[in-house]
């Protein structure tokens, strides 16, 4: 009975390891803005995911050190977290930012170096960020990306997507961000038919300034996309922090955006 047990206990081990569950986040004007303890609330609020990706941080001066203090303040909840953060988009100035992954380093490991992708920059405002993590000896590349703002038309953007995994044949590409543009768009079709699928669906992501009848969610801007034969779904959804504040001007001092997350296996 005892070795059983032992052996129940370790398969449930190795079955809770080869899961790995990714938050993304855009964290709204990430930088000096925020204080000690809405970065603490932060960190509360994706401290059980395996990777973060966040989006929005400053391009100037306090984006770079709010990450870091976010590292710090995860490292202090029990697991070993490290970071990298993007060089500045190559928008122009007002709209240049840096993305951000921060990841527990017993589980996940960087592989290489991250860049922002080249090829594209001209046509593609914040040009997305990659990075490469070995996952039970299994690699993934995390596409990291903001978007122009709905009415900026992001599907002009967007439609560069398609030419991305032919760019990158050899690499387990994860698109994830926000798109400003809902997946039902057929802007999305290309990588749709190129066995791409979304993890949420009619999912609202951005907050309302004010609520409505109970409602305060606004628009399906938020999605990771994954090709389907790459990876096994286990689950996904939203973390609709605004809930745990006493008013929605409070909770858009975090972001107006919520977090959404995915979990998965490696084949």
């Amino acid at each position: 009975m005892k070795n059983i047990l032992s052996s129940l206990l370790l398969f449930l081990s190795l079955l809770s390891f080869s899961q790995t569950k990714i938050v993304s986040w855009n964290l709204e004007n990430f930088g000096k803005s925020k204080s000690i303890t809405e970065l603490n609330f932060i960190a509360n609020t994706v401290q059980e995911y395996d990777i973060i990706a966040i989006q929005e941080v400053v391009a100037g001066y306090g984006g770079a050190q709010a990450i870091a203090e976010l590292n710090s303040i995860l490292n202090e909840k029990g697991s070993k977290w490290n970071y990298i953060i993007s060089n500045p988009t190559s928008s122009s100035s007002y709209k240049r930012e840096r993305y951000a992954f921060i990841w527990k380093t017993k589980k996940i490991k960087l592989i290489g170096s991250p860049w922002l992708e080249k090829k594209y920059h001209l046509e593609i405002d914040r040009e997305p960020y990659f990075a490469t993590f070995e996952i039970d000896k299994k690699r993934i590349t995390l596409v990291n990306f903001h978007a122009i703002t709905k009415n900026k038309q992001p599907e002009t953007e967007i439609k560069y997507f398609k030419f991305l995994p032919a760019e990158y044949p050899f690499l387990n590409l994860i698109f994830i961000g926000d798109f400003n543009c809902p997946q039902s768009h057929s802007v999305f079709n290309p990588l749709k038919k190129s066995g791409y699928v979304s993890v949420l669906q009619n999912q609202k992501t951005s907050l309302k300034k004010k609520c409505k009848n109970n409602y305060c969610l606004a628009s399906e801007f938020d999605n990771i996309f994954f090709r389907l034969n790459s990876l096994n779904y286990k689950n996904s959804g939203v973390i609709p922090f605004y809930k745990t504040f006493s008013s929605l001007q409070e909770a858009r001092k975090i972001s107006d955006h919520i977090p959404i997350w995915f979990e998965f296996s490696l084949r």
